[in-house]
């Protein structure tokens, strides 16, 4: 099994290829994202690139979390792209690959989102909202090589994250 990549790693800051679905490398890649994902403690979401492999492929999973809304149970999505946006508002996230921070991002709190499945190629269309829009939106980003820090306001929006015992 992989592990997760840490900035500055360049992988993390390069977006992702465009994928075939139905390639059994890329289905292969998506049953790792999700086991890496429920491996990681606290992970609801993690794409290809933060386990060193530059796709436009990601895994989400917000079920159980305490903000979570609405939540679809186990997604895993290819060459995923917005095509609907709404509801903007700021809201805390972390991440695997900057263990050590977080910070207040601002995201739509309504996505709808067109992608394909992996194995079949299905196209697949995702209508959402609340902390699972957040976390697929985060997800998207890392395709596209980049990090919630490329999305904070300032250095004012960054915080060291607490560790809970």
């Amino acid at each position: 099994m992989r592990s997760v990549v840490t900035a500055p790693a360049g992988v993390l800051g390069t977006p992702g290829e465009v994928v075939d679905p139905t390639d059994p490398e890329v289905v292969r890649l998506a049953e790792e994202l999700v086991e890496v994902m429920r491996e990681s403690p606290g992970c609801v979401g993690l794409a290809a690139p933060q386990i060193g492999v530059s796709a436009q492929v990601f895994c989400v999973d917000v079920t159980g979390h305490p903000k979570a809304a609405t939540t679809h149970g186990t997604l895993v999505l290819c060459n995923a792209r917005i095509v609907e946006a709404s509801r903007w508002r700021p809201g805390r996230e972390g991440c695997m690959s900057v263990p050590d921070l977080t910070g207040d991002v601002k995201r739509a709190g309504r996505i709808v989102v067109e992608a394909v499945l992996p194995g079949t190629g299905e196209p697949f269309t995702l209508t959402t909202d609340a902390f699972e829009a957040r976390a697929v939106q985060h997800e998207i980003d890392h395709c596209a090589g980049k990090l919630f820090l490329d999305r904070v306001a300032g250095a004012h929006a960054v915080y060291q994250r607490k560790v809970y015992l």
